[in-house]
């Protein structure tokens, strides 16, 4: 438009200048070298506005080829980048089917053409994972690693891969690392409690719970059995690397409102069993009867190696004046009197516990303190009973 507008003016100042010139045409001579040329300056002035033009025109010519040639560079780019996304979809599609290998060659089909090619070398690297073919699924996560804000999404790829292939370490590492960068990640944070979970790492899981609390990736409901799960492996853990009286210590050092937990209650005093502390575990069971009667733990005064049975006989002799049909009570006390080798008392308590609940190894206790009393038919037939019920497990 600005040409156009500049070629109307020249034109127009040629004419006026032409009207007021007119029979006055002047001389132009233009020497070069042995050639000269010579006209008016009438025809100089025509000769420069037809040069403008043809430039003009040129220009104009050129930019359309020049456009033309970037339109159809443009069609055939974004014509080769739908493909690209339409192998990618059905690539996807193939790794949800489990189709490893189809899923493998759609998406790196055209990956160079991908607007995104980090996706398909995820795609690509999750299909060679399902083939288990590690050395090319970590060949395209390196791919995936040398495109742009590429770091969290390749690392969490390769922190799950290394989860399902069973390289818990190596995922805590993978994840451990990336958590200084995105601490409040939620992806990251269920990874890393999978792991912590699988690897039985109590403490480190303890630590995290509040952050997966806060960040409402878990209710509280759930942190809260998370925490107890979590407190039952420390315990154990501790008694194995430290005995009774480091996991005493341990006891003593949880909150009140942990040490009331029926379930951690339940697990400190199998692990005081464990380690030998019947007395402290007898004393434990005691006081946390009075609180609340647990079928548990009057099945754990059985297990008990006491010096001295008659208080852990009175005990539950106690508990069945109080509630007669008490038949972990039997029981327990049918285990002890068999130990005190009282055979009748044995076989009487046995045999109420049965009567209230099917119990294969009371059946075995009670064939045990038949056998005692010679009363070989009757052990027979509850050894039968035993059976039938192991069976029908």
């Amino acid at each position: 438009m600005v040409r156009l507008l500049f070629l109307f003016i020249v034109l127009g100042a040629g004419l006026f200048a032409g009207t007021q010139y007119a029979g006055q045409q002047g001389y132009v001579l233009i020497s070069v070298a042995e050639h000269t040329i010579e006209m008016s300056v009438t025809t100089l002035v025509i000769l420069v506005i037809a040069a403008l033009a043809g430039l003009f025109a040129l220009e104009y010519v050129v930019k359309k080829l020049i456009y033309a040639s970037s339109s159809t560079w443009n069609w055939f780019s974004v014509r080769k980048m739908k493909r690209s996304r339409r192998y990618t979809n059905e690539a996807i599609i193939k790794l949800l089917e489990g189709d490893w290998k189809q899923a493998e060659k759609k998406v790196t089909r055209w990956a160079n053409h991908h607007d995104m090619p980090l996706l398909c070398y995820l795609v690509a690297s999750e299909a060679a994972n399902g083939m288990g073919d590690r050395s090319k699924r970590d060949h395209y996560l390196e791919l995936a690693a040398q495109q742009d804000n590429a770091t969290l999404a390749v690392e969490l790829t390769r922190a799950k891969q290394q989860i399902s292939d069973g390289e818990l370490q190596a995922a805590q590492s993978t994840l451990s690392a990336l958590q200084q960068q995105y601490p409040d990640n939620t992806v990251l944070l269920n990874l890393l409690k999978q792991t912590y979970l699988q690897r039985k790492e109590w403490q480190a899981l303890l630590d995290l719970l509040p952050k997966l609390v806060k960040t409402k990736h878990i209710s509280q409901q759930e942190a809260d059995a998370l925490t107890t799960t979590a407190q039952q492996g420390l315990l154990e853990s501790i008694a194995s690397q430290q005995g009774s009286e480091g996991l005493i210590s341990h006891w003593n050092g949880l909150s009140r409102k942990q040490q009331a937990e029926p379930q951690l209650v339940l697990a400190f005093i199998q692990q005081l069993i464990k380690r030998k502390a019947d007395h402290e575990a007898f004393t434990l069971i005691k006081e946390n009867l009075h609180k609340h009667r647990s079928a548990e733990l009057y099945s754990l005064l059985a297990e008990l190696n006491l010096a001295d049975r008659h208080p852990a006989i009175v005990l539950l002799q106690e508990a069945l004046q109080r509630d007669g049909n008490n038949a972990e009570a039997h029981s327990a006390l049918g285990q002890l009197y068999l130990r005190e080798q009282q055979w009748q008392l044995a076989q009487q308590h046995l045999e109420t516990a049965l009567s209230q609940r099917a119990s294969i190894s009371d059946y075995a206790y009670l064939a045990d303190a038949l056998e005692k009393q010679h009363l070989t038919k009757a052990a027979h037939e509850v050894t039968r009973k035993a059976l039938t019920l192991l069976e029908s497990a």
